[in-house]
């Protein structure tokens, strides 16, 4: 079974065949919303919408514990997140898409070890995200093969200033995806992320940053992004 993560970009993708609903209950509170269970080829999916029904749920109150947790426990071996991200470089384009290989992260990351000194090594699965690339390639879209993924903590877009300070250490900036990565990493879980970039990052260019124009890319970017999760998914099972 596959995990996958709804993000803002694509909340809820088409899946394929009869699905089923479930509520987990989580030893880390309640999750975003129900985990989808389908079937796919000769596997199954297991999403989760990372911001609940209705994106009621901004990315500072995310419970990626409960989340991260729900997945695996209903199966999934791998995780696939989608993600709205934007650009701190110019050469990255909105209705472009990236395939984050590392991330930075400073405030507040979660942890599945609050009571315990346990040291895990960040990573992002190598083999799903060639999967992703390589699925990029078969619907003809252009992602980037490497990026590192600032994160930033939400629900507000970042200052100029601090987007001047992430552009010297990352390509994308988000809200989310460090965390998944991290909890991902402490049970073992491999995960990737595509990322749809849907603007340049406050003061990259000129023009005034308007949460309606993302809004606007991110819709443009959503088929594109399921075709791409569409094939990645057909490479795994």
């Amino acid at each position: 079974m596959i995990g996958v993560i709804g993000g803002s970009g694509l909340a809820s993708p088409t899946l394929p065949g009869d699905a089923t609903i479930e509520y987990p209950a989580t030893p880390y509170g309640p999750t975003s919303g129900p985990v989808v269970v389908t079937r796919h080829r000769r596997g199954s999916v297991a999403f989760i919408s990372r911001h609940g029904p209705g994106m009621r749920i901004p990315p500072h109150r995310v419970n990626h514990r409960a989340n991260i947790w729900a997945l695996t426990h209903s199966g999934a071996l791998r995780i696939i997140a989608l993600s709205s991200v934007g650009s701190l470089k110019m050469s990255i384009r909105p209705g472009t898409f990236v395939v984050p290989d590392d991330y930075v992260a400073f405030w507040d990351i979660p942890t599945y070890y609050e009571e315990e000194t346990k040291h895990i090594t960040p990573t992002v699965d190598a083999r799903l995200r060639r999967v992703l690339l390589s699925a990029a390639r078969k619907v003809r879209t252009q992602a980037a093969p490497r990026g590192v993924y600032v994160q930033a903590t939400g629900p507000r877009l970042e200052t100029k200033a601090e987007i001047a300070f992430f552009r010297t250490i990352g390509d994308v900036v988000g809200m989310t995806i460090a965390s998944e990565a991290t909890l991902a990493a402490e049970i073992g879980v491999p995960y990737a992320a595509l990322c749809s970039v849907d603007n340049y990052a406050h003061g990259i260019t000129q023009k005034a940053l308007e949460f309606e124009e993302i809004r606007a890319m991110q819709k443009k970017n959503a088929s594109v992004s399921e075709a791409v999760l569409g094939a990645a998914l057909e490479a795994l099972q």
